[in-house]
């Protein structure tokens, strides 16, 4: 989210102010023709007086827990959100904090969030079809939610198609928080499937480390694996230049990822599980391949499928790196959004219009 907004103010869209807000305690929201919220606990302060756009970045306005993921069985939750189904979840399915003051609070967030956004009027967007169609199926009106995908800046560093010698090193690249539901233990188990000479590069830092650094040995794969832990866009990015595909074994429904448009910016495929907002990233078998979560085989397939075949590789991510610049460029996104404030304005003044002729 945070990486979002700051791109955004460093393209300083026509009529947005540079200055971000972090508290609506003791702001006259009348003064602005539209708020563009970004994180829920703002809608708490929101009056009726002005316009008001929120992107949702995460679930936690339909998942207590905001996470979706069931880690006692280590697969994504397909619950709609409940008191019975949510409360079974935190207790037993250890998918949130197992606290009676932290449940209860985990609850009253997630739905006064939505009876907010109901009562408000506020236009969402969400960032992938699955969020959409997640706020739908939990009362939001049609109208009321629009789809806009996650736009990125390209890096400042030039980028070239995959080269026959990057590939032949044979390297796959994880990029992300070292925790459970980002999937890096579904990878370490896949990587023992593969031919030894296959290596992971492991780009971040997580709770779960150690434990990960555990499994990798237990495997044997102490040789084949390294940890680079936080690493610099500099860095990040000599990762992404040497290796042949990134790599992203989330098991939790991922809001989008924005990974997937950083590897599609340096001309890599990405294999991904077929979960959340992904396939809204990936073109399966056009500029990536989708798994099927947890199934250590099939994601073991996959990149021993890219291994074996480099211009299959290289045509995916010539591909990916099209579909970011047709799809995904930040310039392109701001356009979309400002027809979505547009439309926001419009429809706030016909509303304030409708109720004061009621009024009178």
């Amino acid at each position: 989210m945070r990486t979002y907004v700051e791109s955004l103010i460093q393209m300083q869209p026509d009529n947005v102010s540079n200055f971000p807000i972090d508290c609506l305690n003791a702001v006259n929201q009348s003064h602005y023709e539209l708020l563009h919220v970004h994180q829920e606990k703002l809608l708490w302060n929101v009056s009726s007086e002005c316009p008001v756009v929120f992107t949702m970045h995460n679930h936690s306005a339909y998942c207590p827990s905001g996470t979706k993921y069931l880690q006692t069985s280590g697969m994504a939750c397909d619950r709609m959100m409940s008191l019975e189904g949510c409360l079974f979840g935190h207790l037993v399915d250890g998918c949130g904090s197992r606290r009676p003051q932290k449940i209860a609070q985990n609850f009253q967030n997630a739905y006064q969030t939505l009876k907010l956004i109901k009562h408000h009027r506020v236009t969402v967007i969400a960032i992938s079809r699955y969020m959409h169609d997640q706020l739908l199926k939990h009362g939001l009106a049609p109208e009321q939610t629009v789809t806009l995908r996650n736009g990125i800046l390209l890096p400042q560093t030039t980028a070239e198609p995959l080269t026959k010698e990057v590939h032949q090193n044979k390297r796959i690249l994880y990029v992300g928080r070292i925790v459970p539901y980002k999937g890096l233990d579904w990878l370490l188990k896949a990587m023992s499937h593969l031919e030894p000479g296959i290596s992971l590069d492991i780009a971040g830092e997580g709770w779960d480390k150690p434990q990960a650094e555990r499994l990798a040995t237990s495997l044997g794969l102490g040789d084949r694996v390294t940890w680079h832990g936080w690493c610099t866009a500099e860095k990040l990015d000599a990762l992404y230049q040497q290796s042949f595909t990134l790599v992203f074994p989330s098991l939790w429904h991922e809001p989008a990822g924005l990974v997937t448009l950083e590897a599609y910016a340096r001309y890599r495929p990405v294999i991904a599980s077929n979960l959340g907002g992904l396939p809204d990233y990936v073109n399966h078998n056009e500029t990536g391949i989708l798994v099927k979560a947890n199934d250590a085989k099939a994601l073991a397939s996959a990149i021993t499928e890219l291994a074996s075949n480099y211009s299959k590789t290289k045509q995916m991510g010539e591909q990916g790196h099209a579909y970011l610049l047709k799809e995904f460029m930040l310039e392109q996104h701001i356009q979309y959004l400002q027809r979505i404030y547009e439309s926001a304005i419009e429809t706030f003044q016909a509303h304030k219009a409708s109720t004061s002729k009621v009024d009178i």
